[in-house]
This record gives C-alpha cells, sequence and structure tokens, in this order.
C-alpha cells in the first residue's frame, strides 16, 4: 500500500509511547517538518490573494478604522491558533494521542453533532477558497496580458479580454498538481509559493510608494470613503464587506491541525506551532498594513479592488508582469495547500468503505527514463480532477473578485477562526462553565460571530448588486 493510504489508515491508530529513528510514536514515518516549513506553510495560505483586496478596505474603513481591524484581526487570528494548536494532542501535550486533522481535533474534544457541523463548514470553505483562488489566478493572469497590449498600443487599445480561457488554464495546472499524494511532499511547493507572495507583496507595496511619490500627497480620510461616491448605504454595506476582506486574509485555521502534523518532535508539537504561529502572523501582518495603507494613500477613495490589476495601466510594466506572475505561481501552491486536507478525507473515507477496491487502493507504475517510476492511483486522479473541473467552472459562472472574497472570509471566520479553537480549548482544559474565563472566552467569540455576520451581509449585497448586470462565461475586464 502506498504512502499516502498509510497515512490515512494511520489516523485511527492509538497512541504508542516512545517511536524509533525512523518512525514516530503513533507509528508513521518520523516528521521532519520545523518552525520554518510550518512558517512556510501558514504564510502561503495566509499571503494569498486576500492581500490584494486590503487597499480597497481599508478605503472602505478609513485611516483609523482600516489599520486598527487588521491589527485586531490578526490579535484574534494569533489567540485562536494559539488554543488550536494546544488541541492537536489530547490530553498529555508531549504523548497524548494525535488528531491529524480539524475534524479529528474537533472529534476527540468536542464530539457529537459539531463533528458533522465542523466538516461540513470546514470543507466548504475549503471548496470555497479555491473558487477564490481561481478567480485571483485569473485576473492577474489578464493583468499581465492587459499591461502588454496596453504598453504596445500606447494607450489606445482598452485591451479588454475574457476571463474563462485563463481560469481553464489554471485549473489544468491545478489537475496536474493534485496528484501529490499528500502534505509531506508539498514543502518545496509550499517555500516557492511564500517566496512569491513576498515578491508580489513587495510589488504592490513599491507601486504604492512610488504612486504616493507621484501624487506629491497622502491620499484617503479618517472615515474612508466619503459621501457622495457611494450613497450612505453602499457605504455601510462596504464597510461590513471590508471586514469580511480583511477576515479572508487571515484566514488558515482550517488547515493549522494538518501542518502541525507535519511538525517533528521534540521540542513538542505544541510549542514549534505556537511560534510558527506567531512569526507568520508577525510578518504577514507588517505585510498587509503596508500594502493596505500606501495602496489607500496612493489612490485614496478609488483605491481597486485588487491591487495590483489596479495598478495595470501604468508603469513600469515589467515590475507588474513580474508581481502578477508571481500571484499566479503563489496561488497554483496555495491551492494545494488548502486543499489537501479535503482530498485527505475524501480519499480516508473511501478506503474505509471500500477497502478491498483495487480501484482506490492499487497504484499504477508508470516508467519516466532517467526518474523514479511515476506512482498514479487511478481514484486519486479521477476525483481530485473532478474536483478541480468543478470549481473551475463555478469561477466562471462567479467572476467577482472582491465580493467573493469578503463572502468566504465572513463564513469561515466565526465558525472555523473562533468558535471550534475556544470550544475545544474549554473543553481540553476542563474550563468550568460561568467561571471568569469561560465568560471571557464566550463574549469574545460572540463578539466576533457579530463581526461575521455583518461581513457576511456586506458582502452578499455586494453579490446580489454583482448579479444584475452580469452574463454567465461573458466576464470582460
Amino acid at each position: 500500500m502506498v504512502r499516502s493510504q498509510q497515512t490515512v489508515l494511520a489516523i485511527d491508530m492509538p497512541p504508542q509511547t516512545g517511536g524509533s529513528k525512523c518512525f514516530d510514536d503513533d507509528g508513521k514515518v518520523k516528521r521532519t517538518g520545523s518552525v520554518w516549513t510550518a512558517s512556510a506553510h501558514i504564510i502561503t495560505a495566509v499571503i494569498g490573494s486576500g492581500v490584494l483586496s486590503l487597499a480597497w478596505a481599508t478605503a472602505q474603513l478609513g485611516w483609523i478604522a482600516g489599520p486598527v481591524a487588521m491589527l485586531l484581526f490578526s490579535v484574534v487570528t494569533y489567540f485562536t491558533s494559539s488554543l488550536l494548536a494546544t488541541c492537536y494532542r489530547s490530553g498529555d501535550p508531549i504523548s497524548g494521542k494525535r488528531n491529524y486533522t480539524y475534524m479529528g481535533a474537533v472529534r476527540s474534544n468536542l464530539g457529537g453533532v459539531k463533528v458533522t457541523l465542523c466538516g461540513i463548514v470546514q470543507y466548504l470553505n475549503i471548496f470555497g477558497v479555491a473558487i477564490g483562488y481561481t478567480i485571483a489566478s485569473a485576473i492577474s493572469m489578464m493583468a499581465i496580458k492587459r499591461s502588454n497590449c496596453f504598453h504596445k498600443s500606447g494607450g489606445k487599445d482598452p485591451c479588454q479580454m475574457n476571463s474563462t480561457p485563463y481560469m481553464i488554464a489554471f485549473g489544468l495546472v491545478q489537475i496536474l498538481f493534485s496528484q501529490i499524494p499528500d502534505f509531506d511532499q508539498l514543502w518545496w511547493l509550499s517555500i516557492l509559493a511564500a517566496v512569491m507572495s513576498f515578491t508580489y507583496s513587495s510589488a504592490g507595496l513599491a507601486l504604492g510608494i512610488a504612486q504616493v511619490v507621484v501624487n506629491g500627497k497622502v491620499k484617503g480620510s479618517l472615515t474612508g470613503i466619503s459621501i457622495g461616491t457611494v450613497t450612505e448605504t453602499q457605504k455601510i454595506w462596504r464597510s461590513f464587506q471590508a471586514l469580511g476582506n480583511i477576515a479572508f486574509a487571515y484566514s488558515y485555521s482550517i488547515i493549522l491541525i494538518e501542518i502541525q502534523d507535519t511538525v517533528k518532535s521534540p521540542p513538542s508539537e505544541e510549542k514549534t506551532m505556537k511560534k510558527a504561529t506567531l512569526v507568520s502572523v508577525g510578518v504577514t501582518t507588517i505585510f498587509y498594513m503596508l500594502c493596505g495603507c500606501m495602496g489607500y494613500a496612493a489612490f485614496g477613495d478609488l483605491s481597486p479592488g485588487n491591487l495590483l490589476t489596479g495598478f495595470g495601466f501604468y508603469n513600469p510594466y515589467w515590475l507588474l508582469d513580474i508581481a502578477n506572475a508571481a500571484i499566479v505561481i503563489h496561488l497554483i501552491g496555495a491551492y494545494q495547500v488548502y486543499c489537501q486536507p479535503l482530498f485527505a478525507f475524501i480519499e480516508k473515507q473511501a478506503s474505509i468503505r471500500f477497502p478491498d477496491s483495487e480501484f482506490i487502493a492499487k497504484d499504477i507504475e508508470i516508467p519516466i527514463p532517467g526518474f523514479k517510476p511515476l506512482r498514479l492511483n487511478l481514484f486519486r486522479l479521477i476525483w481530485r480532477t473532478v474536483f478541480v473541473i468543478i470549481t473551475t467552472v463555478i469561477s466562471m459562472l462567479l467572476p467577482f473578485f472582491n465580493d467573493v472574497v469578503g463572502l468566504l472570509g465572513s463564513l469561515g471566520f466565526w465558525p472555523l477562526t473562533v468558535y471550534f479553537p475556544v470550544e475545544m480549548y474549554i473543553a481540553q482544559k476542563k474550563i468550568p462553565r460561568w467561571s471568569t474565563r469561560w465568560v471571557c472566552l464566550q463574549v469574545f467569540s460572540l463578539g466576533c460571530l457579530v463581526v461575521s455576520i455583518a461581513a457576511a451581509a456586506g458582502s452578499i449585497a455586494g453579490v446580489v448588486l454583482d448579479l444584475k448586470s452580469y452574463k454567465p462565461f461573458q466576464s470582460n475586464y
């Protein structure tokens, strides 16, 4: 049986004491992850397409509420991620039973209907993120084409184009990369994607600074986009949607346990993961503040929904091309980092339901001259290909980057980033009901729920507005 199937079947193995040079205490192959590989995975997941909408989000909220909102979301993310990291092992933080997935941690700590609810929310959110990343990658590919077209025509050609072929191209690449069996084999893609995320974030920051210099002043206001540019109602909905965009930019809790399962011990996985979370959230917050604030300073009320494609008709066009190419490469990796937990879950369920099926368990070896034979699993090939096709088709039907990003952020933020980590931590530490600590955690969770509901309402309003002037498969930019 191949390693990926062994990984799946090892999920329910009882904890063992000790371990060996080649195997960990649960009988699985020795984990090799460190603070730096875990940080790379997190940065790959966090600094995604969400960073590109932060200038727009800051423009809706203004110079005070915008940076404050980003800072608060970063603190919330770090706090809840630290709570979640304690739930990787049940009982003893060093020798307790490992939970290999987010849903596995919920099963061990909470159980019952909450496990099903968590699975539905988590995997729907992953599905939605795959759609959001497909849309974002297509927009960046088109931005490269448009900036070159505009440069060649000297600004005379509007260079309009359809997004559908670019989404299909991204989907074809994802079909290929989706055949990587599991998380452990993604480390090189994560590191490459993390480097790319810094590349395009730095380019966006540099262009924002350059635009401020050209303008000769810092644009924007303390309260955000002015009434007149938008109506009072639009101002409210856009402010709510901006919160959803910021929430999406910090969304990675749904894959934190899976990342933690790649980390070696000693020291304990909890300690390593908390360090990795502090490093990655700290780094991303600095980038977010710089990109969001400099984008707003450059464009003011006219800050684009996607920072780098909003720069598309300005020089230096070659820098824009490099930045947008980096976005596409990053999103290829981020798509895989996000989708691996869903892939593993479906393949685990299939192996449990049909343990004797050769179609699910058997690998076919394809010889490659000069390399090791390629192991291809037919079930993995077919199911993951179908998944990519479905997310690509939905992306072509709903190509609204800003609204989709806001909606995904708002729907996933409270249940996955806040509610389940808080409830698991309370159960793990046996915090008594109505104690001061319990009340504080519940008030914190309730406050985040209110923010999520407001953000979802704003994003839904945005989608409804977009649908009024939308024709399927005919989205031109």
